[in-house]
Protein backbone atom coordinates (compact mmCIF):
# COMPACT_ATOMS: atom_id res chain seq x y z
CA UNK A 1 0.00 0.00 0.00
CA UNK A 2 1.19 3.50 -0.84
CA UNK A 3 0.78 6.48 1.48
CA UNK A 4 2.52 9.73 2.36
CA UNK A 5 4.95 9.28 5.25
CA UNK A 6 5.35 12.21 7.63
CA UNK A 7 8.98 11.21 8.16
CA UNK A 8 9.61 11.77 4.44
CA UNK A 9 7.94 15.19 4.54
CA UNK A 10 10.25 16.19 7.39
CA UNK A 11 13.34 14.94 5.60
CA UNK A 12 12.31 16.78 2.41
CA UNK A 13 12.03 20.08 4.26
CA UNK A 14 8.30 20.43 3.65
CA UNK A 15 7.29 20.88 7.30
CA UNK A 16 9.12 24.03 8.46
CA UNK A 17 6.71 26.79 9.45
CA UNK A 18 3.68 24.58 8.72
CA UNK A 19 0.76 23.86 11.02
CA UNK A 20 0.89 20.16 11.82
CA UNK A 21 -2.11 18.38 13.37
CA UNK A 22 -1.19 15.01 14.92
CA UNK A 23 -3.93 12.55 15.84
CA UNK A 24 -2.23 10.42 18.48
CA UNK A 25 -3.52 7.63 20.71
CA UNK A 26 -3.11 8.99 24.22
CA UNK A 27 -5.96 6.97 25.73
CA UNK A 28 -3.98 5.94 28.81
CA UNK A 29 -5.30 4.35 32.02
CA UNK A 30 -5.90 6.69 34.97
CA UNK A 31 -6.51 5.82 38.62
CA UNK A 32 -9.26 7.31 40.79
CA UNK A 33 -7.01 10.25 41.59
CA UNK A 34 -6.67 11.05 37.88
CA UNK A 35 -3.04 9.90 37.74
CA UNK A 36 -1.60 8.03 34.77
CA UNK A 37 -0.83 4.44 35.74
CA UNK A 38 0.83 3.34 32.48
CA UNK A 39 2.24 5.70 29.83
CA UNK A 40 3.29 3.40 26.96
CA UNK A 41 0.96 5.11 24.50
CA UNK A 42 2.27 8.56 25.43
CA UNK A 43 5.86 7.45 24.94
CA UNK A 44 4.92 5.82 21.63
CA UNK A 45 3.56 9.17 20.40
CA UNK A 46 6.83 11.04 21.00
CA UNK A 47 8.63 10.32 17.69
CA UNK A 48 5.95 12.03 15.58
CA UNK A 49 5.81 15.05 17.89
CA UNK A 50 9.59 15.37 18.07
CA UNK A 51 9.92 15.02 14.29
CA UNK A 52 7.45 17.86 13.80
CA UNK A 53 9.13 20.11 16.37
CA UNK A 54 12.61 19.43 15.05
CA UNK A 55 11.39 20.27 11.55
CA UNK A 56 10.17 23.68 12.75
CA UNK A 57 6.42 23.07 12.67
CA UNK A 58 3.67 24.58 14.79
CA UNK A 59 2.41 21.39 16.39
CA UNK A 60 -1.09 20.47 17.56
CA UNK A 61 -1.74 17.07 19.12
CA UNK A 62 -5.05 15.54 20.11
CA UNK A 63 -6.53 12.23 21.18
CA UNK A 64 -9.60 10.70 22.74
CA UNK A 65 -9.62 9.61 26.39
CA UNK A 66 -12.36 7.54 27.94
CA UNK A 67 -15.95 7.87 26.77
CA UNK A 68 -17.01 11.50 27.23
CA UNK A 69 -20.33 12.96 26.12
CA UNK A 70 -20.08 14.97 22.91
CA UNK A 71 -20.84 18.61 23.47
CA UNK A 72 -20.32 18.34 27.22
CA UNK A 73 -17.50 19.00 29.62
CA UNK A 74 -14.73 16.56 30.40
CA UNK A 75 -15.78 14.43 33.35
CA UNK A 76 -13.54 12.58 35.82
CA UNK A 77 -10.70 10.88 33.95
CA UNK A 78 -11.82 12.35 30.62
CA UNK A 79 -9.55 15.39 30.42
CA UNK A 80 -6.16 15.22 28.74
CA UNK A 81 -4.68 17.48 31.46
CA UNK A 82 -2.61 14.65 33.03
CA UNK A 83 -1.42 13.69 29.56
CA UNK A 84 -0.29 17.28 28.88
CA UNK A 85 1.72 17.21 32.09
CA UNK A 86 3.35 13.88 31.22
CA UNK A 87 4.10 15.00 27.66
CA UNK A 88 5.78 18.13 29.02
CA UNK A 89 7.97 15.97 31.27
CA UNK A 90 8.94 13.64 28.45
CA UNK A 91 9.56 16.39 25.88
CA UNK A 92 11.29 18.71 28.32
CA UNK A 93 9.20 21.69 27.24
CA UNK A 94 5.81 23.26 28.05
CA UNK A 95 2.76 21.53 26.56
CA UNK A 96 -0.25 23.76 27.27
CA UNK A 97 -3.70 22.18 27.11
CA UNK A 98 -6.16 24.05 24.89
CA UNK A 99 -9.92 23.74 25.30
CA UNK A 100 -12.65 24.96 22.91
CA UNK A 101 -10.14 24.69 20.10
CA UNK A 102 -12.20 23.68 17.08
CA UNK A 103 -12.64 27.24 15.76
CA UNK A 104 -8.97 28.17 16.01
CA UNK A 105 -5.65 27.38 17.70
CA UNK A 106 -2.82 29.80 18.43
CA UNK A 107 0.52 28.01 18.19
CA UNK A 108 3.83 29.19 16.82
CA UNK A 109 6.49 27.24 14.89
CA UNK A 110 8.64 25.31 17.36
CA UNK A 111 5.77 25.08 19.87
CA UNK A 112 3.45 22.22 20.72
CA UNK A 113 -0.03 22.33 22.26
CA UNK A 114 -2.33 19.53 23.32
CA UNK A 115 -5.95 19.89 22.23
CA UNK A 116 -8.52 18.68 24.76
CA UNK A 117 -10.28 15.32 24.29
CA UNK A 118 -11.46 15.28 20.69
CA UNK A 119 -14.52 13.20 21.53
CA UNK A 120 -16.00 16.17 23.37
CA UNK A 121 -16.59 17.76 19.94
CA UNK A 122 -20.12 17.26 18.53
CA UNK A 123 -19.91 15.21 15.37
CA UNK A 124 -16.61 13.46 16.19
CA UNK A 125 -17.83 9.87 16.32
CA UNK A 126 -20.28 10.29 13.42
CA UNK A 127 -17.60 12.03 11.35
CA UNK A 128 -19.81 14.92 10.30
CA UNK A 129 -18.49 16.94 7.34
CA UNK A 130 -18.97 20.16 9.32
CA UNK A 131 -16.57 19.10 12.07
CA UNK A 132 -14.15 17.37 9.69
CA UNK A 133 -13.82 20.54 7.61
CA UNK A 134 -13.25 22.68 10.70
CA UNK A 135 -10.48 20.35 11.86
CA UNK A 136 -8.89 20.36 8.41
CA UNK A 137 -8.93 24.17 8.37
CA UNK A 138 -6.62 24.17 11.41
CA UNK A 139 -3.77 22.46 9.62
CA UNK A 140 -1.45 22.35 6.64
CA UNK A 141 -0.40 18.75 7.29
CA UNK A 142 -2.49 16.10 9.00
CA UNK A 143 -0.58 13.25 10.65
CA UNK A 144 -2.47 10.08 11.59
CA UNK A 145 -0.35 8.32 14.21
CA UNK A 146 -3.00 6.43 16.19
CA UNK A 147 -3.21 2.84 14.99
CA UNK A 148 -5.48 2.01 17.92
CA UNK A 149 -8.18 4.17 16.25
CA UNK A 150 -7.39 3.19 12.65
CA UNK A 151 -10.48 0.97 12.47
CA UNK A 152 -12.80 3.90 13.23
CA UNK A 153 -13.91 6.48 10.68
CA UNK A 154 -14.25 9.51 12.96
CA UNK A 155 -13.77 13.21 12.29
CA UNK A 156 -10.27 13.35 13.80
CA UNK A 157 -9.13 10.10 12.19
CA UNK A 158 -10.83 10.01 8.79
CA UNK A 159 -12.77 13.17 8.02
CA UNK A 160 -9.83 15.51 8.60
CA UNK A 161 -7.73 13.34 6.28
CA UNK A 162 -10.29 13.89 3.51
CA UNK A 163 -10.08 17.67 3.66
CA UNK A 164 -6.60 18.55 4.96
CA UNK A 165 -4.16 19.91 2.32
CA UNK A 166 -1.83 16.96 3.05
CA UNK A 167 -2.73 13.73 4.88
CA UNK A 168 0.14 11.54 6.06
CA UNK A 169 0.95 8.57 8.26
CA UNK A 170 3.05 9.24 11.35
CA UNK A 171 6.01 6.98 12.20
CA UNK A 172 3.97 4.77 14.52
CA UNK A 173 1.14 4.19 12.04
CA UNK A 174 3.59 3.73 9.17
CA UNK A 175 5.44 1.07 11.17
CA UNK A 176 2.15 -0.75 11.81
CA UNK A 177 1.27 -0.69 8.11
CA UNK A 178 4.74 -1.95 7.15
CA UNK A 179 4.68 -4.74 9.75
CA UNK A 180 1.19 -5.91 8.83
CA UNK A 181 2.07 -5.90 5.13
CA UNK A 182 5.21 -7.90 5.82
CA UNK A 183 3.31 -10.43 7.93
CA UNK A 184 0.17 -10.90 5.85
CA UNK A 185 0.66 -9.47 2.36
CA UNK A 186 4.22 -10.55 1.62
CA UNK A 187 5.10 -13.12 4.28
CA UNK A 188 8.13 -15.35 4.41
CA UNK A 189 6.87 -18.91 4.47
CA UNK A 190 5.88 -20.93 6.37
CA UNK A 191 3.34 -18.44 7.77
CA UNK A 192 2.13 -19.53 11.21
CA UNK A 193 -0.74 -17.86 13.07
CA UNK A 194 -1.51 -18.34 16.74
CA UNK A 195 -5.08 -17.40 17.62
CA UNK A 196 -6.28 -17.98 21.15
CA UNK A 197 -9.06 -16.82 23.39
CA UNK A 198 -12.06 -18.02 25.31
CA UNK A 199 -14.52 -18.23 22.41
CA UNK A 200 -14.46 -19.24 18.75
CA UNK A 201 -17.38 -16.89 18.06
CA UNK A 202 -15.40 -13.75 18.91
CA UNK A 203 -12.61 -14.69 16.50
CA UNK A 204 -14.51 -16.75 13.94
CA UNK A 205 -13.99 -14.31 11.07
CA UNK A 206 -10.29 -14.12 11.93
CA UNK A 207 -9.98 -17.91 11.84
CA UNK A 208 -11.82 -18.09 8.51
CA UNK A 209 -9.67 -15.38 6.98
CA UNK A 210 -6.40 -16.86 8.20
CA UNK A 211 -7.40 -20.36 7.07
CA UNK A 212 -7.03 -19.09 3.49
CA UNK A 213 -3.57 -17.61 4.10
CA UNK A 214 -1.53 -19.47 6.70
CA UNK A 215 0.45 -22.70 6.56
CA UNK A 216 -0.29 -23.53 10.18
CA UNK A 217 -3.08 -22.26 12.42
CA UNK A 218 -2.39 -22.83 16.10
CA UNK A 219 -5.48 -22.42 18.28
CA UNK A 220 -5.39 -22.07 22.05
CA UNK A 221 -7.50 -21.36 25.10
CA UNK A 222 -11.22 -22.01 24.88
CA UNK A 223 -10.96 -21.94 21.08
CA UNK A 224 -8.75 -25.05 21.20
CA UNK A 225 -11.42 -26.87 23.22
CA UNK A 226 -13.93 -26.39 20.41
CA UNK A 227 -11.41 -27.74 17.90
CA UNK A 228 -10.62 -30.67 20.18
CA UNK A 229 -14.32 -31.51 20.30
CA UNK A 230 -14.38 -31.26 16.51
CA UNK A 231 -11.58 -33.84 16.50
CA UNK A 232 -13.73 -36.16 18.70
CA UNK A 233 -11.59 -35.62 21.80
CA UNK A 234 -13.07 -35.36 25.32
CA UNK A 235 -12.95 -31.92 26.94
CA UNK A 236 -14.71 -32.56 30.27
CA UNK A 237 -16.42 -29.47 31.62
CA UNK A 238 -14.09 -27.05 29.81
CA UNK A 239 -15.40 -23.91 28.19
CA UNK A 240 -16.60 -24.77 24.69
CA UNK A 241 -18.99 -23.62 21.98
CA UNK A 242 -20.73 -26.76 20.79
CA UNK A 243 -22.74 -24.82 18.20
CA UNK A 244 -19.50 -24.00 16.38
CA UNK A 245 -18.02 -27.49 16.22
CA UNK A 246 -19.10 -27.84 12.59
CA UNK A 247 -17.42 -24.51 11.83
CA UNK A 248 -14.22 -25.79 13.44
CA UNK A 249 -14.43 -28.96 11.35
CA UNK A 250 -14.85 -26.83 8.21
CA UNK A 251 -11.75 -24.78 9.05
CA UNK A 252 -9.73 -27.96 9.67
CA UNK A 253 -10.93 -29.37 6.33
CA UNK A 254 -10.13 -26.13 4.49
CA UNK A 255 -6.61 -26.13 5.88
CA UNK A 256 -6.11 -29.79 4.97
CA UNK A 257 -7.23 -29.15 1.39
CA UNK A 258 -4.44 -26.58 1.12
CA UNK A 259 -1.89 -28.94 2.62
CA UNK A 260 -1.89 -26.85 5.81
CA UNK A 261 -2.82 -27.89 9.33
CA UNK A 262 -4.50 -27.01 12.61
CA UNK A 263 -2.42 -28.84 15.26
CA UNK A 264 -4.70 -30.43 17.85
CA UNK A 265 -3.25 -30.82 21.39
CA UNK A 266 -1.95 -34.29 22.22
CA UNK A 267 -1.79 -33.51 25.93
CA UNK A 268 -3.33 -30.90 28.22
CA UNK A 269 -3.12 -29.56 31.76
CA UNK A 270 -6.36 -29.94 33.70
CA UNK A 271 -7.83 -29.04 37.08
CA UNK A 272 -11.10 -29.69 38.83
CA UNK A 273 -11.73 -25.98 39.54
CA UNK A 274 -10.76 -22.67 37.96
CA UNK A 275 -8.43 -21.30 40.60
CA UNK A 276 -4.81 -20.25 40.93
CA UNK A 277 -4.23 -22.83 43.66
CA UNK A 278 -6.09 -25.68 41.96
CA UNK A 279 -3.94 -28.83 41.66
CA UNK A 280 -2.75 -29.20 38.05
CA UNK A 281 -2.58 -32.56 36.28
CA UNK A 282 -1.06 -33.34 32.88
CA UNK A 283 -3.19 -35.76 30.87
CA UNK A 284 -3.19 -37.18 27.37
CA UNK A 285 -5.80 -35.39 25.27
CA UNK A 286 -7.70 -38.70 25.00
CA UNK A 287 -7.96 -39.10 28.77
CA UNK A 288 -9.71 -35.92 29.92
CA UNK A 289 -12.33 -36.82 32.56
CA UNK A 290 -15.90 -35.54 32.62
CA UNK A 291 -15.17 -33.26 35.60
CA UNK A 292 -11.87 -31.88 34.24
CA UNK A 293 -11.27 -28.28 33.16
CA UNK A 294 -8.61 -27.84 30.46
CA UNK A 295 -6.58 -24.77 31.46
CA UNK A 296 -3.42 -25.15 29.34
CA UNK A 297 -1.82 -27.19 26.61
CA UNK A 298 0.41 -29.97 27.89
CA UNK A 299 4.23 -30.01 27.81
CA UNK A 300 4.39 -32.44 24.89
CA UNK A 301 2.10 -30.25 22.79
CA UNK A 302 3.97 -27.10 23.83
CA UNK A 303 7.33 -28.64 22.88
CA UNK A 304 5.98 -29.81 19.52
CA UNK A 305 4.57 -26.37 18.68
CA UNK A 306 7.76 -24.65 19.85
CA UNK A 307 9.80 -26.82 17.47
CA UNK A 308 7.49 -25.94 14.59
CA UNK A 309 7.82 -22.22 15.36
CA UNK A 310 11.59 -22.50 14.97
CA UNK A 311 11.14 -23.32 11.29
CA UNK A 312 8.53 -20.62 10.60
CA UNK A 313 9.21 -17.72 8.27
CA UNK A 314 6.53 -15.44 9.69
CA UNK A 315 4.55 -15.67 12.95
CA UNK A 316 1.35 -13.78 13.77
CA UNK A 317 0.41 -14.06 17.46
CA UNK A 318 -2.88 -13.10 19.06
CA UNK A 319 -3.71 -14.60 22.43
CA UNK A 320 -2.15 -16.79 25.16
CA UNK A 321 -2.75 -20.54 24.81
CA UNK A 322 -3.67 -21.12 28.46
CA UNK A 323 -4.50 -19.41 31.74
CA UNK A 324 -1.02 -17.91 31.95
CA UNK A 325 -2.02 -15.68 34.87
CA UNK A 326 -1.96 -18.82 37.08
CA UNK A 327 1.54 -20.25 37.62
CA UNK A 328 0.38 -23.84 37.35
CA UNK A 329 -1.14 -23.22 33.92
CA UNK A 330 1.37 -20.88 32.29
CA UNK A 331 3.84 -23.37 30.83
CA UNK A 332 2.16 -23.51 27.43
CA UNK A 333 2.08 -19.76 26.94
CA UNK A 334 5.60 -19.32 28.34
CA UNK A 335 6.97 -22.03 26.03
CA UNK A 336 5.23 -20.54 22.98
CA UNK A 337 6.38 -17.01 23.90
CA UNK A 338 10.00 -18.10 24.32
CA UNK A 339 9.85 -20.08 21.08
CA UNK A 340 8.61 -17.03 19.18
CA UNK A 341 11.31 -14.91 20.79
CA UNK A 342 14.07 -17.32 19.73
CA UNK A 343 12.66 -18.09 16.28
CA UNK A 344 14.42 -16.53 13.26
CA UNK A 345 10.94 -15.76 11.87
CA UNK A 346 9.55 -12.24 11.55
CA UNK A 347 6.94 -12.02 14.31
CA UNK A 348 4.08 -9.60 14.85
CA UNK A 349 1.98 -9.72 18.02
CA UNK A 350 -1.10 -7.83 19.16
CA UNK A 351 -3.99 -7.87 21.61
CA UNK A 352 -4.11 -6.95 25.30
CA UNK A 353 -3.54 -10.43 26.75
CA UNK A 354 -0.76 -11.08 24.27
CA UNK A 355 1.02 -7.88 25.27
CA UNK A 356 0.62 -8.86 28.93
CA UNK A 357 2.27 -12.22 28.23
CA UNK A 358 5.09 -10.55 26.30
CA UNK A 359 5.71 -8.23 29.24
CA UNK A 360 5.51 -11.07 31.78
CA UNK A 361 8.19 -13.09 30.02
CA UNK A 362 10.36 -10.09 29.13
CA UNK A 363 10.59 -10.78 25.40
CA UNK A 364 9.65 -7.35 24.04
CA UNK A 365 13.00 -6.90 22.32
CA UNK A 366 12.72 -10.29 20.61
CA UNK A 367 9.35 -9.75 18.89
CA UNK A 368 9.65 -8.35 15.38
CA UNK A 369 6.76 -5.93 15.88
CA UNK A 370 4.34 -5.40 18.75
CA UNK A 371 1.10 -3.85 17.55
CA UNK A 372 -0.29 -0.97 19.58
CA UNK A 373 -3.89 -1.49 18.49
CA UNK A 374 -6.22 -4.11 19.94
CA UNK A 375 -9.41 -3.82 17.89
CA UNK A 376 -7.57 -2.50 14.84
CA UNK A 377 -5.12 -5.41 14.91
CA UNK A 378 -7.97 -7.93 15.08
CA UNK A 379 -9.79 -6.28 12.17
CA UNK A 380 -6.66 -6.48 10.05
CA UNK A 381 -6.42 -10.20 10.85
CA UNK A 382 -10.04 -10.51 9.75
CA UNK A 383 -9.00 -9.21 6.36
CA UNK A 384 -10.74 -5.86 6.68
CA UNK A 385 -9.39 -2.69 5.11
CA UNK A 386 -9.11 -0.18 7.94
CA UNK A 387 -10.60 3.27 7.28
CA UNK A 388 -7.31 4.99 8.14
CA UNK A 389 -5.43 2.90 5.60
CA UNK A 390 -8.10 3.48 2.98
CA UNK A 391 -8.17 7.29 3.21
CA UNK A 392 -4.38 7.64 3.40
CA UNK A 393 -4.00 5.50 0.30
CA UNK A 394 -6.70 7.51 -1.46
CA UNK A 395 -5.03 10.82 -0.59
CA UNK A 396 -1.67 9.51 -1.79
CA UNK A 397 -3.19 8.69 -5.16
CA UNK A 398 -5.00 12.03 -5.48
Amino acid sequence: MKFIRFTDLCQQGEVAGKRVFIRADLNVPLNDAGEITEDTRIRASLPAIEQALNAGAAVMVTSHLGRPTEGGEAGPNESLAPVAQRLAELLGRPVPLRTQWVDGVQVQPGEVVLLENTRLNPGEKKNTPELAQKLAALTDIFVHDAFGTAHRAEASTYGIAEYAPIASAGPLLAAEIDAISQALSQPRRPLVAIVAGSKVSTKLTILRSLADKVDELIVGGGIANTFMLAADLPIGKSIVETSLVDEAKAIIALMQERGAQVPIPVDVVVAKTFAADAPATVKAATEVADDDLILDIGPQTAAKLAAQLQSAGTIVWNGPVGVFEFAAFENGTRTIAQAIASSPAFSIAGGGDTLAAIAKYGIEADIGYISTGGGAFLEVLEGKVLPAFEILEKRHAA
